[in-house]
């Protein structure tokens, strides 16, 4: 057990892992503390979650959605500890700061403006190592985080499996379409990300697995084949696999409860695209009693609406279970967290009802699009104007690396929306900026 507290810095300085006196949820409670004080974690108030910033002051931001994250994360845990679980399974079930610190900082990798944004720089970064959120989580805790010199915050090796949802390398899952074609800027929707890490992690990567046996880290490793798309990784530890379901669990009802307060889906949408189709799954508690939900959620008192939501929550959260994987021999793999059948059912149905009736709806992939020209077009700026443009410390930085293009893409993603925004209109508008603008 104890080998999971271990952090990078002590086993280099050492050759071994010095621990001290507490508890082991006091480690993970550090590594909780560590996150919630980085400026990286702080920037993802002002990140889009769904809505463009400045729509309105209700829908939530990346860093409200990490914090709901983490309350759902929480409460699967202590469902699961209270429910049929045996002794191996409490065992290895994440205590509360450890599971904090994952979802807190699931996100924190994310670039301006969404989803847009990453697809944005994964485009410019297409020969050069890729771009892709959950890998630059990875590459902010363990690099780039302010925490150490060398080893970003230095998470706990725990922490850090429970971050990595996608153990392979972007660079070999990566197969984009044929017909992409580099040259078209105005449109690169072909230019989404392969889900995985960057080569740059690969040691990273080698330390977090150390503990598992060689056939568990070749099998975790291992990944599927899509002659279509981009190829996929197989497997995730089991503290991610609860993460992964708090995630999904809050970007379903949550984007739902935003986007039904700022009235982007009707009573009639609802019920042809949500109720109709769930009618057809058994067991859900929105089918039987449809009109408590129905009510709620369209009743202009915000206190009825959130008694909704709050008990949908409750039931995607007690309705997670324990599995186990019998290809992994270590319970960090082997034991995985998943949905019931029809709560997984009822999920899926949700996350797209509210993928096709609000997130791709044209106001807001309109929103997405200037994005993403907002990131290509300072990323152009900055890579052909490097001493002229960039912050002093981050030209020394790229002048340094074998790798300039990630020097730049590191500091962009770091950006917020208005940040960005900011140096755009710094770079492209007359009648914008001054010589005491500040990023």
């Amino acid at each position: 057990m104890y080998e999971w507290i271990a952090r990078r810095s002590q086993t280099k300085t050492s050759g071994r892992t010095r621990f001290n006196a507490g508890s082991l949820d006091s480690h993970f409670q550090r590594d909780r503390a560590r996150v919630i004080h980085s400026a990286w974690f702080r920037a993802l108030q002002s990140k889009t979650q769904v809505l463009g910033l400045g729509e309105s002051d209700f829908y939530r931001t990346r860093l409200t959605h990490s914090l709901e994250v983490a309350q759902i994360g929480s409460g699967i845990c202590e469902s699961l500890r209270g429910g049929n679980a045996d002794g191996e399974q409490h065992e290895w079930l994440a205590p509360l700061g450890l599971m904090d610190a994952i979802c807190l900082a699931h996100d924190i990798g994310h670039s301006p403006f969404g989803h847009g944004g990453e697809v944005a720089l994964n485009y410019m970064m297409r020969d050069h190592g890729c771009f892709e959120a959950n890998g630059q989580t990875l590459r902010i805790l363990a690099r780039l985080g302010e925490y150490s010199e060398s080893d970003g915050l230095d998470l706990t090796r725990r922490t850090t499996l429970g971050i990595i949802k996608y153990p392979g390398f972007c660079t070999e899952l990566a197969n984009y379409a044929p017909a992409t074609a580099p040259e078209n800027e105005l449109n690169i929707d072909r230019w989404h990300p392969p889900k995985g890490l960057f080569t740059d992690e690969q040691e990273v990567l080698d330390w977090t697995l150390e503990p598992f046996t060689g056939n568990d880290r070749e099998q975790f490793t291992s990944t599927i084949s899509n002659p279509g798309g981009h190829h996929k990784t197989r497997y995730k530890s089991f503290d991610t696999s609860i993460m992964e379901l708090a995630d999904d669990i809050a970007y379903g009802v949550h984007d739902l409860e935003d986007a039904v307060a700022l009235k982007l889906i009707s009573p009639e949408q609802w019920q042809r695209g949500f109720l109709e189709p769930l009618a057809s799954i058994e067991g859900n508690p929105v089918s039987k009693d449809q009109k408590f939900y129905s009510d709620s959620l369209f009743s202009d008192d915000h206190r009825r609406r959130k008694r909704a939501i709050s008990r949908l929550v409750g039931w995607f959260i007690n309705s997670v279970v324990m599995a186990e994987n019998e290809n992994f021999e270590h319970p960090l793999l082997r034991l995985q967290g998943q949905l019931q059948p029809q709560a997984r059912q009822t999920l899926v149905l949700l996350k797209r009802f509210v993928m096709d009736e609000v997130i791709l709806r044209p106001e807001l992939q309109a929103l997405q699009y200037k994005g993403q020209q907002v990131i290509l077009k300072i990323f152009q700026a900055y890579l052909h104007n490097q001493k002229r443009l960039l912050p002093a410390t981050v030209y020394r930085e790229s002048q340094s690396s074998d790798n300039p293009h990630r020097t730049i893409c590191d500091y962009i993603a770091g950006l917020t929306d208005a940040s960005a925004t900011r140096i755009y209109h710094r770079l492209s508008t007359p009648s914008a900026g001054s010589i005491f603008d500040r990023v």
